[in-house]
């Protein structure tokens, strides 16, 4: 990466970093909890060791989280038995923003997911974040699908 910065996978100990990322917009603020609540620690443990997920996070020359992403890789039938690789829960520290860090990350990502098989990158994007659609837009991501959620 660039400035010193550099992305490494997700240790227990960024979590509450990451969670602090989450919830640092309008959406996370009302629906992230605090960084130490034990159901994120249970949750990166089950990321963590799943060899079909990879959460990372962006450090920057102090070794402060200053951006995350998780990729997740699907195996599918479709498309001749393509690999598929999620991007998910982006963010990039608000005082990083602007900087070229979210396109470093999502270089970084998208290289990643080639490199380790993937034929498709996806991901979904809030409606009501249209600036991360036209970020998305400018990388190249078509949105070619309505992607739908159903809350359990």
């Amino acid at each position: 990466m660039t400035g010193g910065r550099r992305v490494a996978r997700a240790e227990a100990q960024h979590v509450p970093a990451i969670v602090g990322l989450l919830a640092d917009d309008h959406l996370g603020s009302g629906r992230e909890r605090a960084g130490d609540d034990p159901a994120y620690a249970s949750a990166f443990e089950r990321i963590d060791a799943d060899p079909h997920q990879l959460l990372v996070v962006v450090l920057d020359p102090d070794d402060e989280v200053v951006g995350t992403l998780q990729l997740s890789f699907i195996a599918g039938l479709s498309r001749g038995g393509a690999l598929r690789s999620q991007i998910e829960s982006v963010r990039v520290a608000s005082s990083q923003r602007g900087s070229g860090l979210g396109t470093t990350l999502f270089e970084w990502a998208i290289e990643y997911s080639r490199s380790h098989g993937a034929a498709l990158v996806q991901l979904t994007t809030d409606k009501s974040r249209p600036e991360a659609k036209a970020f998305y837009e400018r990388l190249g991501f078509v949105a070619s699908h309505e992607g739908m959620k159903l809350a359990l």
